[in-house]
């Protein structure tokens, strides 16, 4: 059963209230639609460590790959402040890696303002797996 946008944000804010973020204090909840329709959730989740900490997006895609799935169709990002906060640097790397440039990215804020654009504005001339496979000729 496909769900509105207005259910997909319900359980943004559901998944918000699950981040795991005690040292920065900056809550954020992914959610991913793949290709087949299914919503895979993630929240950021923190580590004294630093460098070991994932973000919601990377939270979420690995769930849709744990549950066999290859492809993103669409993404949702939810965070508490003023502005709308875009996946991170590597965080649109590992979205590119399985949603094609034109994938929607629905960046919202719990304060109210959203952004709304694409996999491939976000990450132009993303690095990618046609760069691993030899040229065809």
């Amino acid at each position: 059963m496909s769900k509105t946008p207005q259910e997909i944000v319900e359980l943004l804010y559901q998944l918000l209230e699950r981040s795991y973020s005690p040292y920065s204090g900056f809550a954020v909840a992914a959610v991913i639609k793949s290709g087949s329709g299914r919503l895979y959730g993630g929240v950021n989740v923190e580590n004294a460590a630093y460098p070991l900490s994932r973000c919601a997006e990377q939270s979420a895609t690995l769930q849709m790959v744990s549950a066999g799935e290859r492809e993103i169709a669409e993404v949702w990002v939810l965070s508490r402040g003023a502005q709308p906060a875009t996946p991170c640097g590597g965080c649109r790397q590992v979205l590119s890696e399985f949603a094609h440039p034109g994938v929607p990215v629905h960046c919202l804020s719990a304060d109210g303002p959203e952004l709304h654009t694409t996999v491939g504005a976000l990450l132009p001339h993303a690095f990618g797996k046609q760069y691993l496979q030899p040229d065809q000729d």
